[in-house]
């Protein structure tokens, strides 16, 4: 048993009082992760059906990897687990906000709080050169590479 709602209109989707999400091709939904706090932008996550499942169950963010093929739940090696205080879900129900409280320093794998720790200079495209991209969290909020000690890095070239 689901406990979603199957899709049944465009008003129900819309206008209706039930949860009924719409997943892409490949199972998954953009998640936008915003600290309760301060409004700052955490991190983009995908999640499948479980992973919201799950979510919503546990009141704990779980993401689907693409990197990895795999569900995990956020901090589940660092100790930084993502509370979730809200759920926000857009009009066509296939992209969800979530707004959560950090049990720790960050949220980013590279050791910043947010994983939007650089901005794109906009006065850099003007030129012929590549685009910069420039901080605007000049520190990271804890050693990466201590709390992810021996699990291999998810991005990819």
């Amino acid at each position: 048993m689901t406990i979603f709602a199957e899709r049944s209109s465009v008003e129900q989707i819309e206008l209706g009082e039930t949860l009924a999400p719409r997943f892409d091709a490949e199972g998954l939904m953009p998640v936008i992760v915003v600290n309760a706090d301060d409004k700052m932008i955490l991190m983009l996550g995908y999640m499948n059906a479980e992973a919201l499942e799950r979510t919503l169950r546990t009141r704990q963010a779980h993401f689907w990897s693409r990197s990895r093929r795999a569900l995990w739940r956020k901090g589940e090696h660092s100790g930084f687990a993502q509370r979730v205080e809200h759920v926000l879900i857009d009009d066509d129900q296939d992209a969800l906000i979530l707004l959560v409280t950090i049990d720790g320093p960050g949220s980013c794998h590279v050791g910043f709080r947010s994983c939007f720790y650089r901005e794109v200079d906009l006065a850099s495209v003007a030129t012929d050169a590549p685009i910069r991209l420039e901080r605007v969290e000049h520190r990271a909020a804890f050693d990466a590479e201590t709390v992810y000690a021996g699990l291999p890095n998810p991005t990819r070239l």
